[in-house]
């Protein structure tokens, strides 16, 4: 039975209606329980391209035009971390700030990105891009550049405390020591178009996603604030960092190998939840 937008293969069909009742958009319509899985009127216009429909479907039978089934790998259970473990995963990853001057290869990196595209977005738009800093010493470049964005805003910045924040980021600089990339061999941007309806939070949802893969594979990361405080702002760093045209950064990690190793979990302020 062909369709414009997916093809149902009648003989491994059961028609128990999984495709049907997983379709975020309800674009998937049976006229009864006996009738395989039809399109509604004009559907193709709502469908987001989740893949649900695909992946429901334990029989193979559902194919989506957009995602040929090659695609769309089985999901292996047994390779699934139970709860335990992926509590802890969660527990024990640190914000790395000391990093070891050993590069991470470019296939580790691509392999980093690869997995968090898959982080959802709003309306599967998956819409967030990607710049990698893999050179040292344009990370360090780019770091300068935030400092001269810093001494810009000393004197435009009211508040006192901080004012010595920000001078002890330009003595620690010109003392050699780096507080605002860390001495990071490695920074992964973010960056989407600005129009998109939840840039931010599509992005930081994808580099989450990275940063949990990142130690899992042993590396460390920590969130750029500075860098990312300036990157839409600061004209030099702006032509530097070369985003596309109409795109801002949302987000961006410093990644590389930790100098040091972690033993403990540290405390955490307790949950603030209002029952409802």
């Amino acid at each position: 039975m062909d369709m414009a937008l997916f093809t149902i293969d009648q003989k491994k069909c059961k028609r128990d209606g999984l495709c049907q009742a997983a379709c975020p958009a309800q674009i998937i319509i049976r006229a009864d329980k006996k009738s395989f899985p039809a399109l509604l009127e004009n559907g193709e216009e709502f469908c987001i391209n989740c893949g649900h429909c695909v992946a429901v479907c334990p029989h193979g039978a559902f194919l989506l035009s957009t995602m040929p089934l090659s695609t769309c790998p089985p999901m292996d259970r047994r390779l699934l971390p139970d709860a335990p473990a992926l509590k802890h995963l969660l527990l024990a990853r640190r914000s790395i700030r000391r990093y070891k001057k050993t590069p991470v290869s470019r296939k580790l990196l691509t392999e980093l990105v690869d997995v968090a595209r898959y982080a959802p977005t709003g309306s599967n738009k998956q819409q967030v891009w990607w710049t990698v800093i893999s050179k040292p010493e344009e990370v360090r470049r780019m770091g300068a550049m935030v400092i001269d964005f810093i001494k810009i805003m000393l004197p435009l910045t009211p508040d006192e405390a901080q004012v010595r924040r920000f001078q002890r980021l330009v003595l620690a600089w010109e003392n050699g020591r780096d507080r605002i990339m860390r001495g990071a061999p490695h920074l992964i941007v973010a960056h989407s178009p600005a129009e998109v309806a939840f840039p931010a939070a599509d992005c930081a949802i994808a580099l989450t996603y990275l940063e949990l893969y990142a130690f899992a594979r042993g590396l460390g990361t920590c969130w750029a604030g500075y860098f990312t405080g300036a990157a839409n702002v600061h004209e030099p760093l702006v032509r530097a960092l070369d985003l596309p045209p109409g795109h801002q950064c949302q987000g961006a990690v410093m990644l590389g190998y930790p100098q040091y190793r972690y033993s403990r979990i540290p405390m955490r302020n307790q949950a603030q939840v209002t029952w409802r």
